[in-house]
């Protein structure tokens, strides 16, 4: 009918099956049992929660299910013979009973519906594609009918459904009467337009429609075009009434479809008595009550269908929703709590504690345990304790001495209270599996839960949403009039249909005895299947280590050897207790004599390390958190081998290494870089006398004089940490060739723990004795020591890179590469020499100069390296590569600059030149322009800037360039020009020349023609002065001025420019100056005597001139305005007029308004003003009574019009009318209208065009796939 209803949300729709949110389910766990409404739901294939709404509607309506119980095997045929040729098995009518009495019987929270919609002809993919339910109703309904054709049961449908229509028209002239009768098995009423569903059955079957005027109606008995009225009336009444509301409509204007959302409201039990033809007889007659509300969520392309039902013979267990049970919750618990501890709500362990303690299972779901909070506290984690101790999830983990995950990390539990191997889930497992879910539903709850729960009569309300039904109030429905999510078919059932007493708590009732086999065989296959997993959820792998196999050493069990490693890998059910697991592992060492011990252990890298005793044996292993892969230590509890082991977190070994020096001669060893040995467990450092390391672990809580003693060193020894970086210390081995660097451990420090130094796993203890200080291998400066050991003796590559006669790197001669043996302390220039000897370059050289550059990581040269320093002080790392190319090295007085002419540098122009730091940027420049051959005195240098674009100016020429922070390998740029002076503002000047056009026309006094560049463009500010036409502007010059200047002094400055002198200018008086801004006239400065600083004048700034008639000497708060006066009863104005208006004192409406009065000699009560908008093209008025309250103050302040949302500045239009003789309150003329018409198609335009683009990126929509069901033939 509306084809895919999902695609838009189908995340809502499918959230509650979308495996992405669910915890990942392991390959044999079996389909959890039902949940506390007994009811069972339907899995969701993908998109067939519409199938799904129907399904559960048939099955709650008994007439329907017992219907198609009826017919048996004889009549359907069997699905076994299915395949076979000649058989008639009416398979749709089968897959539809087996669902129904699984839905019924089988203990399953969900039951698939795979197999039937294999039998409607459907393939995999049918299943993930959406449809109307109204549209499956029809159809549904139509299989059945056609698979039941010769079957006892061929006409049930006819009889529970079907229903007449007579539509008559009778002539207003003869009375004749024309009827014709109309069949139906739902109703479609109308949405839009109604209110409500009486409203829409009273338009359809009690309004009469008119033929008259130019619609008449063609009567027989007449036989010719008369007056007539048609109406239509219910003939015959179903026992059950379907409406299928039409939310869906097509909006013809804007060619697309739309929902309806508005209310449409329905009742619960409705008369059909005024809608009937026929209305003898008793109201119960037409009396009908709601049983089914099929809901969709979403939109007209998408969305999720859900079903409210009644409860007709009370299947399910009914209880009141969180919301309406909380009240009487808290007052148990208050009752309960009255001799016990009161809850805190501030302690969130108390309040998680008292969650988990009151479920019945000792268990709550983890995404389930943050709601339950809510309901606890009246606040959610976040808000109350995320700030504090962290998400939820982490808080759990650091507490993981009170709460244990459990079922696969989907539920927590509490240590204490664990589940036991006799769950109530699993006593539903033992009961018999031939009972119906009805009878094992009383499990699924405690007791104490029972006898709380208020004892609930009659028929319930059950939301069932694919897999899950929860529970609603009968008010919940009401919440469906309206909305996104909102009703879209209804169920009605006669009132006289009564429920026998057999029926009501009987899921049993009137099913084929074949079917209840077929459900308790499915029991029996699950119970199996749930204990089965159980048992291999529960079975965990424990590693165990005998006590003979270890020793302890260094404040750690080590293992005595390979051959004594007998570790046991043992399996065993975590819901036994720890006395069970003793009393296997006595049976599996019979040569154990004596008590035993079992410690939760964990293997460190300084080797096994014993935390908490297993010591209650009642506990289980569940609760004693004993999780699969857990090490166990199996010993007497007291020693091993005679040895006293420290056991707890505290006592963690942590393992060093221990480096001490070695400087013996009597070891053979290679010379070469990198080589290493070994000598007793330790390792040699390069292979050469230096250092020797060793790994020994040590118990976190002994001190570190403890393990100077554990070592054997006397207490003059001095212990080091390796330091990993900071000031001060030297660097790392190849990185600029020093040694490394250790920090001496202060003697307070001989009394803290491993653990309180923060000491880890691999970090390096150095041992060295007072004697240790004669050789040069070790310098102690206060409390850090250097090491300078062979293995910072390495080396250099020195590549060399002839250039060709542009200066490039020649690609034809081939490079050469030697590798120069180098330390820290060799001097650079020792290097050069040794490289060139190695290459043979002395005669190709010979005369030459050359340097050693380095070269960073994307191959440029960098600036050549100083000879006179040493490799470390230079900063050249060790193991890099060094350029040889042609030129002088600075030396350490001196700097390497790049430098270009003219502009920022491009590829293979810069230049290089040596300077002295101590020179100045005069004195530098000079040798620049020496060097490219330039002359002259207007030249300037520039820095580049983080973009390497030309920058600001080197100001002070007679700074030096250390001074000025100039560095090795810096470019500077020579540019043409004088430096301006310092504080000297560079300012450009135009006048305001005619009053024609909008734009500015800027006009070079060495042009002789103008060029208009639009600095003002149409609708811009209106410019002063001038007409409404606008001005035309022209250039006349530059200024040089200090920024110290006054605006006197501009004024002064700018009349003596060479373009002025023939322009009367009286005084300065008579000349007003704006600045332009963005291509605006910004601002006037204003105040001759304030300086060019003080308002904020910039070099570079553009200023406009205008010559005045009068003179004029603003103020800062006095504003330059436009006034035009409306010209009544027409829609334009008078020429504008100059209005100089003072704010400093009052800057309110009544103020401006007083002040036109007084200059129009109008009353102030009879003006209403308006400001212009140009950009927008419309008019802001402006009331006087506006006021703001100050929050601070609470008191009643005018609003001012310098601020929100006015904002008045110099040039602004203010439009007035006088109300006296003009009743036209609207300001906007026919050239405003036109500006915002041209707006209004830019708007459009632009959108189209936003909308071309987003269809072009809109996700495509899957195409609309018929709806159709298979059937054999069976006639």
């Amino acid at each position: 009918m509306f084809g895919n209803l999902f695609e838009q949300e189908e995340d809502e729709g499918l959230s509650l099956n979308n495996p992405k949110r669910r915890n990942a389910k392991q390959e044999n766990e079996p389909p959890p049992p039902r949940g506390r409404s007994n009811l069972c739901g339907i899995k969701n294939q993908g998109g067939t929660c519409y199938l799904n709404s129907l399904l559960q509607t048939l099955l709650f309506t008994p007439e329907f299910r017992e219907e198609l119980f009826r017919l048996g095997p004889d009549e359907l045929g069997c699905l076994e013979d299915k395949d076979k040729p000649e058989a008639k098995v009416r398979v749709i009518p089968l897959e539809l009973q087996r669902v129904f009495a699984r839905l019924l019987l089988v203990d399953q929270q969900s039951a698939s519906t795979a197999d039937l919609t294999d039998s409607f002809g459907w393939n995999s993919s049918e299943g993930t594609n959406q449809h109307d339910v109204q549209e499956l109703n029809r159809i549904l309904f139509s299989a059945l009918e056609n698979s039941l054709v010769g079957t006892s049961g061929s006409s049930f449908i006819h009889r529970l459904y079907h229903g007449t229509i007579v539509n008559s028209i009778v002539c207003k002239e003869c009375g004749n009467v024309s009827q014709r009768q109309e069949d139906f098995l739902d109703l479609t009423v109308c949405v839009c337009g109604v209110s409500s569903l009486e409203e829409a059955l009273w338009n359809m079957f009690v309004e009469e429609e008119l033929f008259e005027g130019n619609n008449l109606y063609r009567c027989a008995q007449c036989d010719r075009l008369v007056t007539a009225a048609k109406s239509a009336k219910l003939q015959k009444l179903p026992p059950f009434m379907t409406m299928s509301l039409l939310r869906f409509s097509f909006d013809f204007t804007k060619f697309e479809r739309y929902k309806e959302t508005g209310r449409y409201s329905f009742p619960f039990t409705i008369n059909l008595r005024p809608f009937c033809e026929q209305a003898g007889g008793e109201d119960s007659d037409f009396m009908y009550e709601l049983f089914s509300v099929i809901i969709h969520k979403g939109g007209c392309y998408g969305g999720h269908y859900h079903v409210y039902i009644k409860d007709i013979d009370q299947l399910g267990k009914w209880e009141p929703p969180e919301e309406d049970v909380k009240p009487k919750t808290q007052k148990k618990e208050k009752a309960k709590e009255s001799c016990e501890e009161e809850l805190q709500e501030d302690d969130p362990l108390s309040v998680l504690t008292a969650i988990i303690a009151q479920e019945a299972s000792q268990s709550v779901l983890l995404d389930q345990l943050g709601q339950q909070l809510m309901n606890k506290i009246g606040s959610s984690w976040n808000k109350k304790f995320r700030k504090q101790y962290g998400p939820i999830g982490k808080f759990l983990q650091s507490h993981n001495d009170t709460f244990m995950l459990v079922s696969n990390g989907t539920r927590v539990a509490l240590k204490k209270n664990p589940p036991s191997p006799n769950s109530p889930a699993e006593q539903n497992h033992n009961s018999d599996p031939s009972a119906s879910p009805d009878s094992e539903g009383s499990e699924h709850q405690p007791e104490a839960n029972q006898q709380s729960q208020p004892k609930t009569e009659g028929s319930h309300w059950f939301d069932l949403n694919d897999s899950t039904v929860t529970s609603i109030r009968e008010a919940d429905i009401e919440k469906q009039f309206q909305g996104k999510e909102s009703a879209y078919m209804l169920f009605y059932r006669k009132t006289q249909l009564l429920r026998p007493k057999e029926a009501l708590n009987n899921p049993q009732y009137n099913v084929p005895p074949y079917l209840i086999q077929m459900a308790q065989e499915e029991n029996l296959r699950l119970q199996k299947q749930r204990e089965e997993f159980e048992a291999s959820n529960n079975t965990v792998e424990l590693h165990l280590h005998l006590t003979h196999c270890y020793k302890l050493k260094n404040g750690a069990l080590q293992k005595i050897s390979k051959e004594l490693d007998r570790n046991t890998t043992l399996s065993f059910d975590r819901r036994k207790t720890v006395g069970d697991l003793r009393s296997t592992i006595y049976q599996m060492q019979e040569w154990w004599e004596g008590d035993m011990a079992l410690t939760v252990a964990k293997c460190l890298p300084a080797g096994l390390h014993l935390y908490n005793n297993l010591t209650d044996d009642t506990v289980s292993l569940y609760s004693a958190g004993v999780h699969s892969n857990t090490d166990l230590f199996v010993w007497n509890g007291r020693e091993v081998f005679g040895a006293t082991v420290q056991a707890g977190a505290e006592w963690e070994p942590v393992l060093l290494t221990v480096v001490r020096p070695f400087l013996g001669d009597d070891v053979q060893l290679e010379v070469e870089c990198g080589a290493n040995c070994e000598k007793s467990e330790g390792a040699f450092e390069n292979g050469a006398p230096g250092l020797k390391r060793e790994a020994i672990g040590f118990a976190g809580g002994a001190t570190l004089g403890e393990v100077r003693e554990a070592l054997g060193e006397p207490k003059e020894s001095l212990l080091c940490q390796e330091h990993k970086g900071g000031k001060g210390m030297a660097q790392g081995p190849g990185e600029g060739g020093g040694g490394s660097g250790w920090r001496v451990f202060p003697p307070d420090d001989m009394q803290r723990t491993l653990k309180e130094l923060s000491l880890k796993d691999g970090d390096s203890l150095l041992v060295l004795e007072p004697q240790s200080f004669d050789n040069s291998v070790f310098t102690r400066n206060g409390d850090v020591v250097t090491v300078t050991t062979p293995s910072d003796c390495r080396w250099l590559l020195v590549e060399f890179q002839p250039q060709s006669k542009g200066g490039d790197v020649d690609p034809q001669e081939e490079r050469r590469i030697a590798k120069v043996p180098a330390t820290g302390s060799m001097l650079l220039s020792e290097v050069k020499q040794r490289a060139l000897e190695e290459l043979q370059l002395q005669e190709q050289l010979s005369g030459a100069q050359c340097c050693l550059r380095q070269v960073d990581c994307t191959g440029k040269l960098l600036p050549p390296v100083c000879e006179e320093l040493s490799v470390r002080d230079a900063g050249v790392r060790l193991m890099t590569t060094l350029a040889l190319c042609p030129g002088n090295s600075p030396k350490a007085s001196q700097l390497f600059l790049h430098f270009t002419v003219g502009g920022p540098p491009s590829a293979g122009m810069e230049m290089d030149i040596i300077v002295e730091k101590t020179s100045t940027v005069k004195e530098c420049l000079r040798m620049m322009l020496d060097a490219v051959g330039l002359d002259g005195t207007c030249w300037h240098l520039r820095r580049l800037d983080w973009c390497e674009e030309v920058g600001e100016p080197l100001m002070d020429e007679d700074m030096s360039l250390s001074d000025l922070k100039i560095n090795n390998g810096e470019t500077l740029v020579v540019t043409e020009g004088l430096l301006p002076p310092k504080g000297f503002l560079k300012l450009s000047v135009w006048l305001c020349a005619n009053l024609k056009s909008m734009e500015v026309d800027f006009k070079s006094p060495t042009e002789g023609k103008r060029d208009k560049v639009g600095l003002l463009e149409k609708g811009d500010v209106q410019l002063p002065g001038c007409s409404d036409d606008g001005a035309e502007f022209r250039s006349v010059g530059q200024v040089e001025i200090s920024d110290e200047a006054t605006v006197d002094d501009l004024k002064t400055q700018v009349m003596t420019l060479p373009a002025l002198l023939d322009v009367c200018i009286p005084s300065t008086g008579f000349l007003r100056v704006w600045q332009l801004e963005g291509r605006r006239l910004a601002r006037i400065l204003k105040g001759n005597q304030a300086t060019l600083r003080k308002l904020k004048v910039c070099s570079g700034a553009d200023l406009c001139v205008q010559n005045l008639l009068k003179e004029e000497d603003l103020g800062p708060k006095q504003l330059l305005l436009n006034v035009k006066v409306g010209i009544p009863g027409e829609r334009w104005y008078y020429p504008a007029e100059e209005l100089v208006w003072d704010a400093s004192h009052d800057s309110s409406p009544r103020s401006l308004r007083t002040c036109l009065a007084a200059h129009f000699g109008l009353s102030p009560d009879s003006l209403l003003l308006a400001k212009h908008q140009p950009e927008k093209h419309t008019w802001e008025e402006i009331s006087n009574w506006t006021q703001q309250v100050s929050k601070k103050r609470k008191k009643k302040k005018a609003e001012s019009l310098l601020g929100a949302p006015f904002y008045l500045k110099d040039g602004d239009t203010i439009g007035i009318k006088n109300l006296l003789v003009d009743n036209n309150r609207d300001f906007v003329t026919a050239e405003d209208e036109q500006g915002q018409q041209r707006i209004r198609e830019q708007a459009e335009h632009h959108q189209k065009g936003g909308q071309a683009a987003a269809s072009d990126r809109a996700k495509p929509r899957k195409p609309e796939l018929p709806l159709s069901i298979s059937v054999g033939v069976f006639r």
